[in-house]
């Protein structure tokens, strides 16, 4: 594809991230990075992506007000991330990842290990620690 060719189909999506790059060629025949603020069949597959995400979020939110689930799970959802991942990224075995995605293993969490939650995850403790407060006001 030539450089005058990248797409640049605008659906809103790229507000607040980079642009993608593409491979391009340019007048010489060189390939060069052109960016690119999105191409409609891939703005819809990411639509459709993030409606799935923001549906299970909502299911886990569900699920932590019933006591099923504890408020890790449901930034573990919105971070698009599984156990193992998660695991990795905060440092723990994932038999305790485990526990901590339980009402009963987060709340003997000791705040050492909570604020590492949270720092990850990018917000504040007290968005773990009070979660259905934090999570109505938005």
């Amino acid at each position: 594809m030539k450089k005058h060719e990248v797409p640049q189909d605008d659906d809103g999506l790229m507000e607040g991230r980079q642009m993608d790059l593409s491979y391009a060629l340019d007048e010489n025949g060189n390939y060069i990075t052109v960016p690119s603020c999105g191409w409609t069949p891939k703005n819809a597959a990411l639509l459709q992506a993030w409606d799935v995400i923001h549906e299970k979020m909502k299911e886990t939110r569900e699920q932590i007000q019933r006591g099923k689930l504890s408020p890790i799970a449901y930034y573990m959802e919105k971070n698009i991330m599984d156990e193992k991942l998660l695991a990795t990224y905060i440092g723990l075995p994932k038999r305790k990842v485990r526990r901590h995605l339980k009402p009963d293993g987060f709340a003997k969490m000791d705040e050492k290990v909570l604020r590492r939650y949270a720092d990850l995850f990018g917000v504040p403790l007290e968005s773990l620690t009070d979660f259905m407060r934090m999570t109505e006001e938005k």
